[in-house]
This record gives structure tokens, C-alpha cells and sequence, in this order.
């Protein structure tokens, strides 16, 4: 296939919120361009993983490339990316947007505009990008696109009067999409004849061909057999092939500027293409890198461990294939006194977190036991110096503390008027500031700076739960804020449990404390001796259980006879109990810590 020249070239996105029907009407695109024949034809071609189609979620973007003749006779060439809806994955999504030109904007027409929607059209709008509105899902009874028209220039101040309507799942309206797309979005611009200058995009790993990287051609061109340099982490290969996916790949003989494909040049690992570097030649370097690259930075951190300590090393070796494809996970081995051996990982956020767990049980048929989420803090110590913590256990004598900083997110959070209320206890409830409160339509729109260690825990759950699964929440990453955090050790049998500390602010540090005293006493099997369960801050203890001793009747086999004889047994089991307590060890069974970390009600 020639290169095509770029007045033919367009390339989109579709932005949208979870569920509002983006990978569905990407299937119909592909259909209707004859991307593949009907027997190849699946539910959701772009989401290649069990857990995508399961939860009906987009994890990682995928691209397609599509050939469309559209009404003025012209072939042009589509390249559509599909991108990721959720928050966590907002860095690649920003990447993504910063590869093409132009949005679709796919709005649930019964639904109307919510948080993520809003999160990512601002996104595509400050990449300058063209958008069409599409409202999909009119043929629901339930459908008001009058009033989703009005809400899309109300609440992010689009023109949607000439939006397009379409139901992706019928098939109606597919055509205008894509003539909207041919008339209304503009071509990529670029120079043939400039050194080599292109975005990475995404990349992920192939057991055959190593690790495929997914690249948008910004100048230059992209030529199999060339050698090529990665801006950001200084490395060189030399490129085995070029090509596309339609959505199967298919090989080219180079790429021109504008179109997007793929490459590949015996790459071992992912973590060494970084999502949003610049590619460029090696003979012939161009001058500048495109802006906006970061290295991908872990939010949320969690112990990882075996239930049974025989799987550690298949932990490791799975750890490490998952790794092989998401350069945004990282670990490193940690022992714990009551867990054993295990790992602490780094997640983008809570979804990541979940996810990632959920595929090493699946897909390597592991057994794991993940310690409560945590987040970074920053604790500057006496003399000035500036610690990372990530583990709770390894927080450093509190006289030598200066100052703990915690890390702070901006929400926004659309709900339903009727659930306003609930939803603002519970941002004042985890130590919110309300920054603004807004109306749009009939939903509110509130704003709230929140510390993230209070949202890592269970706020996502507890906001579906008490708006009945209406509100919608989005959020970014401000800054570090100092805040009075405490050191919250649980101690069983006067030995602290490490899996279990966790840092907390001075002010819900007692709750805690009895919450999960109160869970442990349930959980933790009596013994033959008494067991205290504490909480406690430094050496004060702030909340105490106590879980009886099991008692052997000793006097059974005295009937009768002197009161001395009894006492003298009750004596003696006295002080054999007294032995054991000194003595004694407390097993903590693995489902006790599973579910003293889900604690907070």
C-alpha cells in the first residue's frame, strides 16, 4: 500500500465516560469500512483482555487503521485510537489525544454529560483538537437528546447543535459519523523531507516479536532497517518493521508524517519505550523533543504477598511477565513478620491496583493477600533532609520529624440532586475542603480538595453506594499538604503486627484504632491463654479488646472432699497459663488480615 499523501489522513480519538458506548461504536467503524470480514467480527475487537470485556472497561489504547471512500469520492485513511475512560489511566489518555487531531465525543443520550466525560473533553480541547458531538444510544426509550444537546453546551460550552445522532449497537447513523469525520476534523500536518521526529503512543509486549511500539509520525519518515534513538531514556535500535493495524497487523514498507503504526526492533522490555518520548533518527536527530513527556509515577502502594509462602517465587516470575507489558507497575521485595516474603508494589490508582491483582490471580493462578492501599509521603526530617515514605512500618523515630506532608487531589463530582447531601457528608467526612458547587441541568457539579490517603481506602465504593451508582467522580493530583499524621501500631498479644500499621490523621486515628480492634477481636481464634488486642500511637494506647482465654475444667475430677485441694489445681493452671502467655504465640489466620484491611465502614 503507497503512503498516502496527508490531506487523505484523518486522525481521532473517542473520548468518553465508562459505558457510554465507545468500544461498541469503534466495532461499528471498523464494520462498516470493511476492517474485518464478518467471521472475525467480535464484541469489542479493541479490548483484547478477559477483564476489558468482563467489566466493559478500555484498559490499554489500541489503534485502528481503517480505509474509507467517503460521498466525494476520495479514499481517505482513518486512524482511530481508543482510548482508556478511566482516571487512572489519564496520562495515557493525554498522550493518546496529543497523537491526532481531533475528538469524537460520544455522549449516552438517556445519561447525559458525567465527570469523566467532562475530565477528558477538557483534555482533548487543550490539545487543540476539533470535536464532534455524538449522542448515542437514541433509539433507548429513555433517550433526551434535545436535553443532552443543551447539557453539552451548557456544561462544556460545545456548539452541539449539529451533533450526530446514532445508536452504535443498531448500527444507526454510522455513515454520518464518518462523513463528520472526513468533513469536519482537520488533516495532520507534517514535513516528508525534516529529520525523523515521532510520538510514542503506547507500547506493549509480544512473546514473538519482543515489544511493539505504537507510534504517531509527527515529521520524517519511519523506514524499516533504520536506526532510531528514544529522546527520554537515550536508547538506539534498529527497526526490523514497520506497519498498521486494520485492526490485524499488517506490514508496510515505511510511514509518512501523520499516520500512525507500529514498529518494532527487538526491544526487551516495555519499561525502556516510555509512553509520551520522542523517537527520532540516530544519523540525524531532530532538534527538539515533542512537549508534555513524563515518566509515569506510582501513587497508591500495597504489599503483595502468598497465602501460601511455597508460591513466592511464581509471584516473582509473574510479576515480572506482567511487568514485560505495564511499564507504569513497579515493585520490589519486602519481608513482613506475620506475612513472610512478598512484594510492595506501585500502582497509577485504585482501578490499577485492582486490576493488576485480578490478573495474577486469573492469569497465573496465584493466591494473594494485598496490605491496605497506601499513598507517598513526604517527611522532612530535623536536619532538612527530605524522606519518600511508601511503607508505613519504615517511618523513622518521631522525634527526628520535623514535618509530615501528605499527597492532596482535586475531585470533581458530578451527582444527582437528590444525593447532594450524602455525598457532601461524606467529602466533609474525609477531611474535604469544598472549593465550589455548580449546577448543571438538574445534577450538581461539587468540587473538593481531598488528602488521598482518606480516598484510597473505599471512598470510590462508598460514593457509588450511597448515590445508588449515580454520581461520577474524576480526579488529579495537586500537591503535598503537611498534616497531623500519626503512626497507628496494632498490637496483638503486646507484639506489633507490621502488615497491619498504617498511617492516620490525629482526628480519626481513634475510630480506626476501635474499628479495627473490634474486627480483630472477631477474627482471631481463642487461644488458651487471654490475648490483648491494642491500638496504639507511639506508646499510648488508644483502643483495647481483650479475647478470653478457652479454660479447662481442672477440678473436674474432685468430688467432694477439702476447698484447699480444688484451689491448689486452680493454683497450678494459674501459673501454667501465666507461662503461656509469656511464652505463647498468637496465629493470626490469613483471612483475619483480609479482612481487618477492608475495615471502615
Amino acid at each position: 500500500m503507497s503512503t498516502e499523501p496527508v490531506a487523505n489522513i484523518r486522525n481521532f480519538s473517542i473520548v468518553a465516560h465508562i459505558d457510554h458506548g465507545k468500544s461498541t461504536l469503534a466495532d461499528r467503524l471498523i464494520q462498516q469500512t470493511g476492517g474485518l470480514s464478518e467471521r472475525e467480527m467480535t464484541e469489542q475487537v479493541l479490548d483484547s483482555m478477559d477483564i476489558e470485556r468482563e467489566r466493559g472497561i478500555t484498559i490499554k489504547a489500541q489503534t485502528v487503521r481503517l480505509s474509507y471512500t467517503a460521498k466525494d469520492g476520495k479514499e481517505y485513511v482513518l486512524n482511530l485510537i481508543d482510548t482508556p475512560g478511566h482516571v487512572d489511566f489519564a496520562y495515557e489518555v493525554n498522550r493518546s489525544l496529543a497523537a491526532v487531531e481531533g475528538s469524537l465525543l460520544v455522549v449516552d443520550a438517556s445519561q447525559g454529560v458525567e465527570a469523566q466525560t467532562l475530565a477528558n473533553v477538557y483534555q482533548a480541547i487543550d490539545n487543540n483538537h476539533e470535536i464532534v458531538p455524538v449522542l448515542n444510544k437514541v433509539d433507548l426509550p429513555a433517550a433526551e437528546p434535545d436535553k443532552v444537546k443543551e447539557q453539552i453546551e451548557d456544561v462544556i460550552g460545545l456548539d452541539a447543535s449539529d451533533s450526530v445522532l446514532i445508536s452504535a449497537k443498531t448500527g444507526l447513523g454510522i455513515p454520518d459519523v464518518l462523513e463528520a469525520i472526513v468533513t469536519r476534523l482537520p488533516p495532520p500536518k507534517g514535513d516528508r523531507e525534516a529529520p525523523l521526529k515521532a510520538l510514542l503512543v503506547d507500547s506493549w509486549y509480544d512473546v514473538y516479536l519482543g515489544v511493539v511500539v505504537l507510534v504517531r509520525i509527527v515529521d520524517g519518515v519511519l523506514k524499516k532497517g533504520q536506526r532510531i534513538k528514544m529522546i527520554g531514556s537515550n536508547a538506539v535500535y534498529d527497526v526490523d518493521r514497520v506497519g498498521v493495524f486494520t485492526p490485524k497487523m499488517v506490514a508496510m514498507t515505511e510511514l509518512g508524517p501523520g499516520e500512525i503504526g507500529f514498529l518494532t526492533g527487538s526491544i526487551k522490555e516495555v519499561a525502556d519505550t516510555r509512553v509520551g518520548d520522542t523517537i527520532t533518527e540516530e544519523k540525524r536527530p531532530t532538534a527538539e523533543a515533542l512537549p508534555g513527556f513524563k515518566p509515569a509515577q506510582p501513587v497508591v502502594f500495597c504489599g503483595l504477598f502468598p497465602v501460601d509462602a511455597a508460591d513466592f517465587e511464581d509471584l516473582r516470575a509473574a510479576m515480572g511477565k506482567l511487568r514485560l507489558n505495564d511499564a507504569s507497575f513497579s515493585f520490589e521485595m519486602e519481608t513482613s513478620a506475620a506475612l513472610g516474603f512478598g512484594f510492595r508494589c506501585g500502582f497509577l490508582g485504585l482501578l490499577h491496583l485492582e486490576i493488576i491483582q485480578e490478573r495474577l490471580e486469573r492469569e497465573f493462578n496465584l493466591d494473594l493477600i494485598a496490605t491496605a492501599p497506601s499513598v507517598i509521603y513526604q517527611i522532612e526530617m530535623n536536619d532538612g533532609t527530605v524522606l519518600d515514605l511508601h511503607n508505613p512500618a519504615d517511618m523513622p523515630d518521631v522525634v527526628k520529624i520535623k514535618e509530615i506532608r501528605e499527597p492532596w487531589i482535586r475531585a470533581t463530582i458530578l451527582t444527582p440532586d437528590d444525593y447532594l447531601g450524602a455525598v457532601l457528608k461524606l467529602c466533609q467526612d474525609r477531611r474535604g475542603n469544598q472549593i465550589e458547587l455548580t449546577y448543571v441541568g438538574s445534577r450538581a457539579m461539587v468540587t473538593y480538595d481531598l488528602p488521598l490517603n482518606e480516598v484510597v481506602f473505599d471512598f470510590y465504593d462508598r460514593l457509588k453506594s450511597i448515590s445508588k451508582g449515580y454520581a461520577s467522580f474524576d480526579y488529579q493530583i495537586t500537591d503535598y499538604r503537611p498534616g497531623d499524621l500519626v503512626k497507628m501500631s496494632i498490637l496483638v498479644n503486646a507484639e506489633p503486627v507490621d502488615a497491619l500499621s498504617m498511617l492516620v490523621h490525629r482526628t480519626r486515628a481513634e475510630y480506626r484504632g476501635r474499628a479495627m480492634c473490634e474486627k480483630l477481636k472477631d477474627l482471631i481464634p481463642q487461644h488458651l491463654f487471654q490475648i490483648p488486642i491494642q491500638a496504639a500511637i507511639g506508646a499510648k494506647i488508644i483502643a483495647r479488646e481483650t479475647i478470653r482465654a478457652l479454660r479447662k475444667d481442672v477440678t473436674a475430677k474432685c468430688y467432694g472432699g477439702d476447698i484447699t485441694r480444688k484451689r491448689k489445681l486452680l493454683e497450678k493452671q494459674k501459673e501454667g497459663k501465666k507461662k503461656m502467655r509469656q511464652f505463647g504465640k498468637v496465629e493470626i489466620p490469613q483471612e483475619a488480615f483480609i479482612a481487618a484491611l477492608k475495615v471502615d465502614d
